[in-house]
């Protein structure tokens, strides 16, 4: 089942702060007060033991060890920055071992100017994990962890970046070659139905993304305004072949789709208030003869943060209005007594079938879309502790998502984190399907270094 709407795991977990980077953007942002002949290098990672699992699919989502080294250096204007993961274990029931180079890049930071080259993460936008200006980074959104940060896959890029004055920048972005998000078709239960692999776009300059924005970072507010033209990391699909064997069986071919985009966003704190902005104009071509390719949208994010007694609340409204929408007409079958009718039927309802399910990822099954967000956290005991639950309604289509955590700090490199994640809907929307096969309980042994 091809998911955009399977974000869920992702902004569900609200960890999207790119914590690999973090560390080391500070340094890059100083970095132009370093002299010629200081440097500042860091190596840093953790050992990680994880356990998910109890989900309908399989007992054990993700049973696996995981080894990551990090290291950064700002000398001068030179700069590098690198991360790399090594996980060996049972992921959805089968045993493999994968290595990811997740970012390795090198750059030339200056007073004004900079510029980085090779695999890189890069998070646009203010609100919390409904970021719709970003889509820069894909996911792998099937690999189950308790930190969502690890499902970010670094992307080749050139990114220079221009600090016009010490408040407001310009940092354009690259991609030559096009990522997609990871998506398992396999795992789901879609009936008499099979997926062939995402068929990407041959690499080459006409098929390469672009990105700009231009931010603005005040002692009052912050503000950026961004433009993205090229393919989008999230996909549909299209029907491929049907086959009567002797019941329909249907074969889907993913499928990517080019766009562009007008973003903006903004965050602006009021007395012990955080109120945050973020929308996007979606603009898409041949939308109505081609089902996997959504139509224009626009779609946006507003939200309030608050501390009160300890307790750090964030409410967010998230909504969708969709372009140039025309509802989908469900088939009626003339005459049951004609066999060619009966097969006319049964394509044509497969054709609307799966023109559904393609406004279901996108959230364009209706004109509007309207979603709830709110997440109440608190650290206990110096930090010791810190408990989250976050919880998500689509008004819309009636799905939710409910995801507590706490995180346990028992040494001073060593880190316990305890959670579940939970998802249903209606029958036959994404989160009724998905929540068969990523819902579950999940522990996580962390030892840092």
């Amino acid at each position: 089942m091809p998911c955009k709407a399977l974000t869920f795991y992702l902004v569900f977990g609200f960890a999207l702060a790119s914590h690999a980077q973090g560390l080391f953007e500070s340094s890059l942002a100083d970095s132009s007060a370093t002299g010629p002949h200081e440097k500042s290098f860091d190596m840093n990672g953790f050992v990680r033991g994880v356990a998910y699992g109890g989900s309908e699919y399989t007992d054990f989502s993700n049973l696996s060890g995981e080894f990551a080294l990090k290291a950064g250096l700002s000398a001068g204007k030179t700069y590098f920055f690198g991360d790399a993961r090594l996980r060996e274990g049972i992921f959805f029931g089968r045993r493999k071992s994968e290595f990811e180079l997740k970012e390795a890049y090198a750059g030339y930071t200056g007073e004004r100017f900079d510029l980085f080259l090779g695999n890189q993460i890069i998070c646009w936008g203010r609100t919390d994990g409904f970021n719709p200006t970003n889509n820069l980074t894909p996911n792998d959104y099937f690999l189950l962890t308790p930190d969502p940060d690890d499902q970010k896959l670094g992307n080749f890029m050139l990114r220079p970046k221009i600090r016009i004055t010490g408040k407001t920048e310009l940092e354009i972005v690259v991609i030559p070659v096009f990522k997609p998000s990871v998506y398992r078709y396999d795992l789901f239960d879609m009936g008499n139905a099979s997926f062939a692999r995402v068929l990407l776009p041959v690499a080459g300059l006409k098929n390469a993304s672009l990105a700009g924005r231009f931010n603005v970072e005040l002692p009052s507010a912050g503000f950026s305004v961004s433009y993205f033209h090229g393919y989008d990391p999230f996909y549909g699909f299209k029907v491929d072949t049907v086959s009567f064997r002797p019941e329909p069986f249907v074969d889907y071919s993913p499928q990517v789709y080019r766009k562009n985009t007008v973003g903006a966003d903004f965050a602006v704190p009021v007395s012990q208030w955080i109120f945050r902005g973020e929308a996007a104009l979606n603009l898409t071509e041949d939308y109505r003869e081609n089902m996997q390719v959504p139509n224009p949208d626009l779609s946006f994010v507003l939200g309030a943060e608050r501390t009160i007694g300890g307790f750090t609340a964030i409410l967010q409204y998230i909504g969708k209005y969709t372009l140039d929408f025309t509802p989908l007409t469900k088939p009626v079958l003339a005459d049951p007594y004609n066999p060619q009718a009966q097969m006319q039927y049964a394509l044509d309802l497969i054709r609307y079938e799966s023109k559904l399910f393609n406004r279901k990822i996108f959230n364009q099954q209706e004109e509007t879309n309207h979603a709830l967000f709110l997440s109440v956290s608190r650290s206990i005991a110096h930090e010791v502790l810190n408990a989250e639950l976050s919880g998500y309604y689509n008004i819309t289509s009636e799905e939710y998502f409910i995801r507590p955590t706490l995180k346990w700090k028992i040494a001073d490199a060593l880190t316990v984190d305890l959670g579940a994640s939970i998802m249903n809907g209606p029958d036959d929307s994404v989160f009724s399907k998905a929540g068969k096969v990523l819902n579950g309980v999940f522990a996580g042994l962390t030892a840092s270094f």
